[in-house]
């Protein structure tokens, strides 16, 4: 009997995967076959066209293509818009004599502020041609009011909803969660800005730390006002004063204030815009939209100058880079090769970090003070490039930064959980050790750390610390004293980093492409190539599906309060010796 159970349930677990397999199957063929429909030869661009442009997705730097996109997967990423393939394809689009216009479609923006401003920036460009950028949506968050107002008019819903009332920070806190489990954070750091660990033994912000952010969303603020301001035909005093009282509570009041141009249906935008292209109230709008039109886009050049981009987003780690972290092998490996090309005639190095690992961050700078040996290396700086982000750039030749990064936090620190009361009283669970000499386990969660063994840490902090402002100092051609003065773990944007001169130049991707290219000799004849080349979307797919599949369950079980558990999941990426900026960042 026993044996006909096992062999039904063999039978059964084939079919079932057989099944599965067919299903995987049948998907990818319908993926590549709609990939091959919407292939570079088959999209045909028609006369009168308008650019539908959707921004509501996540904005990453690099595009990873997703055959799957569309398809009821498990596991299958969300699309994405990678910033760089974007501003390539506006730029395509306002020399396109069949595009006449672009509709801009954003509610909620998935980036940051510097991402956001080039966005901005390259829909200004698009204008310059004489082409009409409108933008229309029933809600609009902060980021993409800022976006929109880079558009001729910008038209809502008459019941719709804008938000447009200043930044904020918030610190997520758990010192009196770590209270109540008897967990007991070690900390040691250089720097009284270096606030990343205030979490763990404070409930609020300290003095330090709310300077810092007063001053830094202060600025960023100034620098959205400005922009928009320039837009939209109002001062500056008077846009601020509408966002500091939130005068706009409804859209009639955003209406009278000339934020909004005026509230519209989407029906009536509909024939809005095909006044603007000539057309009669029974033609259809011939759109396109972006991930369509991004496949009549080539990067193709002929040319035997590359100017090599080495994208470096997210969290600093030891080992292979993956999506989301910069693996400090792959990186320096890719900083290697491009050293050694002799047809990499510059190097772009594209950082948008908040840091990571020190050691890592480390082995990369090594690499980048090589390659500016060899040939230009110019820093273009994202969103973030703070604490090991910084520690990549400050070796290079020129940092090119967008007012509204976040960069500097030249800062270390180091933490280790003590987990022994917790086990102890929680669980029940205890340890003891025999050792050799006076000095233990050294990363250890089951007993406090001894005070030989503190200092020991606290030496380690502070070797690290003189060691990255040493190396700041000399990439930045300052006296290691004045480098201290604006380290010390602090936080700057971009405008105020070149103030105190830790940033060059202010600008876009764009703008550091050229220094690099005329550094090189090759302004007028050069290619650009994108680096690291990550394994295909179907490996990544294959690799994640569990981890993916599982993080989709948890955010429809937490929903909002899933941000909260991911901050603690990625708490063990706290432990050792960390160049991480000082918190965990989201303007709002």
């Amino acid at each position: 009997m026993n044996f006909f159970k096992s062999f039904l349930a063999s039978c059964l677990g084939s079919l079932i995967a057989f099944v599965i397999l067919i299903f995987l199957v049948f998907s990818f063929l319908a993926a590549s076959v709609a990939s091959f429909s919407s292939g570079n030869e088959a999209v045909v661009v028609k006369e009168n066209s308008v650019l539908h442009l959707k921004l509501d997705v996540p904005i990453t730097e690099i595009e990873v293509e997703n055959p799957f996109e569309g398809l009821p997967i498990p596991g299958a990423a969300d699309a994405t818009i990678g910033l760089l393939q974007l501003k390539s394809v506006l730029a395509k689009a306002s020399e396109d004599a069949n595009i006449k216009g672009i509709y801009l479609d954003i509610s909620f923006f998935q980036g940051g502020y510097a991402k956001a401003k080039e966005v901005r920036s390259a829909l200004l460009d698009f204008r310059k041609t004489g082409k009409w950028v409108v933008a229309y949506s029933e809600m609009m968050s902060e980021q993409s009011y800022y976006i929109a107002s880079a558009s001729d008019k910008i038209y809502m819903n008459p019941e719709g909803q804008l938000e447009f009332n200043g930044l904020s920070i918030e610190v997520s806190f758990f010192k009196k969660m770590f209270d109540k489990l008897d967990i007991k954070p070690e900390i040691f750091r250089v720097g009284d800005f270096k606030s990343a660990v205030e979490p763990f033994f404070l409930d609020k912000m300290s003095d330090a730390n709310r300077l810092q952010l007063n001053e830094l969303v202060e600025d960023i603020n100034n620098h959205i006002v400005a922009d928009i301001a320039a837009s939209r035909s109002i001062s500056e005093n008077r846009l601020s004063e509408i966002s500091d009282r939130m005068l706009a509570t409804t859209m009639e009041e955003a209406e009278q204030l000339h934020l909004v141009d005026s509230l519209f249906y989407y029906d009536q935008v509909v024939d809005e815009l095909k006044a603007r292209l000539g057309l009669t109230t029974s033609d259809d709008i011939e759109f396109i939209k972006y991930n369509k039109y991004k496949n009549t886009t080539s990067n193709y050049s002929s040319s035997k100058n590359e100017i090599a981009v080495i994208v470096a987003d997210g969290d600093i780690m030891p080992g292979k880079a993956q999506q989301g972290t910069i693996g400090s092998s792959t990186f320096s490996n890719e900083l290697r090769k491009a050293r050694s090309n002799k047809n990499v005639k510059a190097i772009v190095l594209r950082i948008n970090s908040p840091g990571g690992s020190a050691l890592a961050s480390d082995v990369m700078w090594r690499e980048v003070t090589l390659a500016s040996k060899e040939k230009p290396i110019i820093a273009s700086m994202g969103d973030y490039a703070a604490s090991g982000g910084y520690y990549l750039a400050m070796g290079c030749d020129t940092i090119v930064a967008q007012p509204t990064t976040i960069t500097g936090s030249i800062g270390v620190f180091s933490v280790l959980f003590d987990l022994s009361s917790f086990l102890d009283n929680k669980i029940g669970i205890t340890f003891d050790e025999v050792k050799t000499g006076d000095i233990g386990e050294l990363v250890t969660v089951t007993r406090p750390l001894t005070p030989s063994e503190k200092a020991i840490w606290q030496k380690s902090t502070d070797r690290i610390y003189e060691s990255f402002t040493n190396k700041a100092a000399e990439g930045r051609r300052m006296q290691v004293d004045q480098l201290r003065k604006v380290a010390s773990g602090r936080v700057w944007t971009g405008a105020q980093a070149k103030e105190k001169g830790l940033v060059d130049v202010l600008g876009d991707f764009d703008e550091a492409v050229r220094i690099a290219a005329d550094k090189a000799g090759v302004a007028s004849d050069y290619k650009l190539r994108f680096y690291p080349k990550y394994k295909s979307f179907f490996e990544e797919w294959v690799a994640g599906l569990e981890e993916s599949t599982k993080t989709n369950v948890l955010k429809q079980e937490l929903g909002t309060n899933y941000k909260i558990y991911e901050r603690l999941k990625n708490l063990n990426r706290y432990q050792g010796a960390q160049a991480r900026m000082p918190f965990e960042l989201e303007l709002r």
